[in-house]
């Protein structure tokens, strides 16, 4: 009976539908010239689903607005994603080049001058970032730069200088107003702002792509710090940022032992593997698997959470999901409050089940 329940959310959650998904509300009031510049993350050749968030947030920003994307880089690769974004989005006018071997790697230091410079040349209104590791890391320093406040974690836009931000660990809403000078620096948070497929299909014209003249670039400032490595999960599961359906482990399974039964359910569901704080403190799992405010923002279709608590911070960060489903013990865990589906069962009992039924599903 426990597992019906929950294949009914899961296919519930997966499975298409007619229904409209529900988008943000934007209202494009009049205000002056609207040029914006998105700094774009660009991995293999090819722009990632962050940074096309962010585009979709600039094109928000004013029905008349102007969109540079900057990329930077060295080598085919960057070109490669330069060719991408010239044609990945309906909005972009302009695509701007840093080819250096100074931005091989993504550090804050040369990026934020890059940032800088292609600012004062061009005077841009807007800086749009999305709210990731990259956003994060660059546009706070690259604010300093120029001298304006940031407003981080944006996840509406009302107008072209009026925003909505979470705050009290996503317990509320702000609304804030920028008052200060150019440019108005944003990052968003790219749950918020999906991208409509019809969007790419429509961007069949390409921008112009030109080369960002670094003669003026103090390199002799940059190396502040220095890239070491980057290790990635060799496993092959969708990413747990843009998965559709995410299968998070809590406390509640006591040992890394056990955390290797929602790896199995998550690789029965075709599904992305999230852990808690508390499961990743307590050494199941390395900390990229981290879901909630101080971990990574997930808003997938199906959010399936087992021994987890429902601590406010984790609950920042899944708050987005379309369909959550809890299983825990414990029937006044907070988590329940936010649950679409809820189960009050061993989880040690439930996930067996599951695995043992789900070879049925197609």
């Amino acid at each position: 009976m426990i597992a019906r329940t929950l294949f009914t959310a899961f296919k519930t959650s997966i499975l298409p539908s007619s229904s409209s998904q529900l988008l943000p509300l934007f209202s494009s009031s009049p205000c002056r010239s609207v040029t914006t510049l998105v700094l774009a993350e660009h991995d293999s050749g090819s722009i990632n689903a962050a940074s096309l968030s962010a585009i979709a947030a600039a094109a928000s920003l004013s029905k008349h607005t102007s969109i540079s994307l900057l990329l930077a880089g060295s080598g085919p690769s960057l070109h490669q994603a330069a060719q991408h974004a010239a044609s990945c989005h309906p909005s972009i006018s302009q695509v701007l080049v840093a080819d250096s071997d100074k931005f091989t790697y993504p550090l804050a230091e040369p990026w934020a001058q890059l940032v800088q410079l292609v600012q004062q040349k061009n005077g841009y209104s807007h800086v749009i970032a999305a709210s990731g590791s990259f956003g994060k890391n660059i546009l706070p320093r690259a604010a300093a730069l120029l001298d304006v406040s940031p407003v981080t974690d944006v996840v509406a836009i009302s107008e072209s200088r009026q925003f909505v931000r979470p705050i009290y660990a996503g317990n509320a809403l702000c609304t804030v107003r920028y008052t200060g000078a150019d440019p108005c620096m944003l990052t968003i948070r790219s749950t918020s702002f999906p991208v409509p497929a019809k969007s790419i299909e429509l961007a069949s014209n390409k921008s112009a792509i030109s080369e960002v003249d670094l003669s003026m670039l103090d390199v002799d400032s940059i190396g502040k710090s220095r890239y070491v490595k980057q290790t990635s999960p060799e496993a092959e599961r969708p990413d747990l940022a843009n998965a559709r359906v995410v299968v998070t482990g809590g406390r509640g399974l006591k040992t890394a032992e056990n955390f290797k039964m929602i790896e199995k359910l998550a690789e029965k569901l075709g599904a992305a593997v999230g852990a808690t704080r508390a499961a990743v403190d307590a050494g199941f799992v390395p900390n990229d698997l981290q879901v909630g405010q101080t971990g990574k923002i997930v808003a997938p279709d199906l959010y399936m959470a087992f021994g987890v608590s429902g601590a406010i911070q984790h609950l920042a960060g899944i708050r987005d999901s379309k369909v959550i489903v809890a299983v825990n013990k414990d029937a006044d865990a907070p988590i329940f409050k936010v649950a679409d589906y809820g189960v009050v069962g061993d989880l040690f009992e439930v996930i067996p089940e599951l695995l043992e039924k789900l070879p049925g599903i197609k």
